[in-house]
């Protein structure tokens, strides 16, 4: 594989997001790409790994204002794309994160509801133009989702949120996805981990034989 590949994870809380990063990695990897990087986000680097753990600690007294999690979410994102994700696909490697800029408009759009174009501007500062090959929307219940979640251990700031806020976040999600049919494919995660991963890594691995003969 001569050119670079980004793939992207999305979905709620609970949907499997980091139980398949490592299997679409290891298919990326036996269909040639010289290394494969296995990213989330926020984080992925020292300095945004440091802004993650602002964003995701639960806090007491001070509440974090919408506009500064979107901010530190870009800022985050920022570092990632220049320091990481850019120059290892100008490499021809291949990059799986497990989120990126389309939970901003399902978290920050639909769960906050920031007005898109606040948070288009900030984007455009930030990455401008940058965007996944192929994302994979995991997509299941909220109250699923919940349970999952809960059975994880002690909740994150976001895990913290009511159900309202993840009812607002998937359908931000979906509705981005019906109006992108070819940036993103949505991916029933209400099944099973075996037939989930099953699913995904032929979307992926079909995706880049096909990118790769265009």
């Amino acid at each position: 594989m001569a050119q670079g590949i980004f793939i992207t994870l999305e979905g709620g809380e609970g949907a499997g997001k980091s139980t398949l990063v490592p299997a679409l990695c290891e298919a990326l990897q036996g269909l040639g790409f010289p290394r494969v990087h296995a990213l989330r986000e926020p984080g992925g680097t020292p300095a945004a790994e440091e802004i993650r753990a602002i964003l995701k600690a639960p806090r007491e007294g001070e509440r974090l204002l919408d506009t500064t999690e979107l901010l530190l979410m870009y800022a985050a994102r920022a570092q990632l794309v220049g320091s990481l994700i850019r120059p290892a696909l100008s490499r021809g490697e291949a990059v799986v994160c497990d989120r990126f800029d389309l939970s901003t408009l399902a978290y920050q759009g639909g769960g906050r509801q920031i007005p898109l174009g606040v948070i288009a501007k900030v984007r455009e500062v930030a990455i401008g133009g940058f965007a996944p090959d192929l994302t994979l929307l995991l997509d299941l219940p909220v109250e699923q989702g919940m349970a999952r979640a809960r059975g994880r251990g002690a909740a994150d700031r976001f895990e913290l949120e009511q159900r309202p806020f993840f009812e607002r976040v998937r359908a931000a999600y979906l509705d981005y996805a019906k109006a992108h049919p070819g940036e993103v494919e949505v991916v029933d995660a209400s099944r099973g981990i075996g037939a989930v991963r099953a699913d995904a890594v032929q979307r992926v691995t079909d995706f880049a034989r096909a990118r790769a003969l265009a």
